[in-house]
């Protein structure tokens, strides 16, 4: 007998096809937030200011992040120097026999190599394929960030610790904040109800970076509102966000006060020196998991002030007032009744100021502010499309290298002036080709600008005259140039 199978329909495949993509699109973007820190140790090699051999670079990234992720609240984020100050003790635990300013140095350029200091957006970008619902391969881009500079309201600069970086400290992306808290929570609840106060304490720690992610989203909104209050959703999005967070934070309180209980009561039966010290440990993170939660509980609390007050506030504030500079009564008549050595100082000190070269410390200020005030973009979850490289063949150049030296050799070297016509007949006897080059040096020779070759440093440049003489032919018409090499005077 022969078998049977059902075929599966055409939308079966697409939407199966569909979440395996999904899902491969979440392992290769969580794959890829970790390849700036194998990249560390890829590039160590390079420095040629210490043995670098002697340090795991992945692993001082890692610690990197978590620092500026602990010291990061809603104002604030974390101090650079003050990073590596707290990173040098693990630095030189590594290496101990090298001098502090290399354990110094060596916490800066990991931290500049996590900002990703030198590109265009200070930001990573990893590319990665997906099948669309039609069956076809496309090439996708996934941009993120770990390590991001931001000003705060007193003018310092701080680091802050991107989602994705978050997301490489707890192993996964793209989670739900609050349902990984919620079993992040009943983990922690486990093991130390088991006495396995060592992994408690991982997981107490895990729990913790989800809250800094959850304030991070918080403060994010509250940022884009005080830039824009039409760029922010706060008739729906950032209702149900606030109705969520408190929530989340009633419910988290409460358990980790019943976890807090729990914990001090093992610490003082425990015995061993080390479960003692394990348990006062997981004691210092939850105590500040539950002052990171009355923390974002104030910051909820104002949020709704907040809101009020950034909507009057742009609603009705007025056009702004710009000091305008009277020229002709202000500058021009004051300054012609002074002597001409004295008139000379205003005149230069407005000018210089209104129209100088000097370049303004906020060029563009009105560009400046509707780029800031600019919604950012929705992003693709799968990435964002690649469009397909053009592999045509270029084509090739029409002078070569060995042209452009025979056109040397057929200009004049010296300061006696040559006929384009001449050159021209000399530059066929070689080349068929050569012609069309000499030609083109010797117009281009027209407007040579002997201020730009002095600038430059040239000592002689190649000119050309027209004196009225009418070029005699077969192939090119027009002025018959004079040629000549004339050499550059310095100042």
């Amino acid at each position: 007998m022969i078998g049977l199978r059902r075929l599966p329909r055409v939308s079966e495949t697409a939407s199966g096809t569909r979440a395996g993509d999904e899902g491969v699109a979440r392992r290769l973007k969580a794959l890829a937030c970790t390849a700036p820190l194998h990249d560390l140790d890829a590039r160590k090699g390079l420095l040629d200011w210490a043995d670098a051999s002697r340090y795991q670079m992945a692993e001082i990234g890692l610690q990197a992040i978590d620092q500026v992720t602990l010291a990061m609240d809603f104002d604030h984020g974390a101090d650079a120097d003050q990073v590596v100050r707290r990173l040098q003790p693990f630095i030189a635990a590594q290496a101990p026999g090298s001098p502090t300013a290399e354990h110094e140095h060596v916490g800066h350029w990991v931290i500049e190599n996590l900002i990703n200091v030198g590109s265009l957006d200070r930001g990573f970008a990893v590319e990665y394929g997906a099948v669309d619902a039609g069956g076809r391969y496309v090439r996708r881009r996934f941009d993120f960030k770990l390590l991001v500079e931001v000003a705060a309201p007193d003018g310092q600069v701080y680091l802050r610790a991107s989602d994705e970086a978050i997301n490489v400290l707890v192993g996964a992306l793209d989670t739900d904040v609050e349902s990984a808290q919620v079993a992040a929570e009943v983990k922690l609840e486990n093991l130390i109800s088991r006495g396995r106060l060592g992994d408690a304490r991982l997981a107490a720690e895990q729990a913790r970076y989800r809250t800094v992610q959850y304030a991070e989203a918080l403060r994010a909104k509250l940022e884009s509102t005080r830039r824009d209050v039409r760029s922010v959703d706060w008739l729906e999005s950032v209702p149900a966000l606030l109705d969520d967070a408190l929530t989340h934070i009633e419910g988290r309180y409460r358990a980790e006060t019943a976890i807090l209980s729990n914990i001090a009561d093992a610490r003082d039966d425990a015995t061993e020196p080390d479960r003692r010290r394990q348990a006062a440990e997981l004691v210092g993170v939850v105590e500040d998991c539950i002052g990171r939660h009355t923390q974002l509980q104030a910051r909820l609390q104002e949020a709704g002030a907040a809101f009020r007050a950034e909507q009057d506030r742009q609603q009705f504030a007025g056009r702004p007032q710009r000091a305008a500079i009277d020229v002709f009564g202000q500058l021009l008549r004051p300054s012609l009744g002074l002597p001409v050595g004295m008139a000379g100082f205003p005149a230069v000190a407005f000018f210089s100021a209104g129209a100088g070269i000097r370049v303004p410390s906020v060029p563009g200020l009105g560009g400046l502010v509707e780029t800031l005030l600019t919604p950012p973009p929705e992003r693709d979850p799968l990435g964002q499309e690649m469009p397909e490289p053009d592999l045509s063949p270029s084509e090739p150049e029409r002078f070569g290298d060995q042209r452009w030296g025979a056109a040397d050799a057929v200009l004049p070297s010296d300061a006696g002036g040559v006929r384009l016509s001449s050159l021209l007949a000399r530059a066929r006897e070689s080349d068929v080709e050569l012609p069309a080059l000499v030609a083109l040096r010797a117009l281009n020779a027209v407007g040579t600008a002997i201020g730009t070759a002095r600038n430059q440093g040239d000592e002689r440049v190649l000119v050309a005259v027209d004196d009225g003489t009418v070029l005699r032919d077969d192939e090119f018409a027009g002025s018959d140039l004079l040629v000549a090499l004339a050499g550059v005077e310095t100042a």
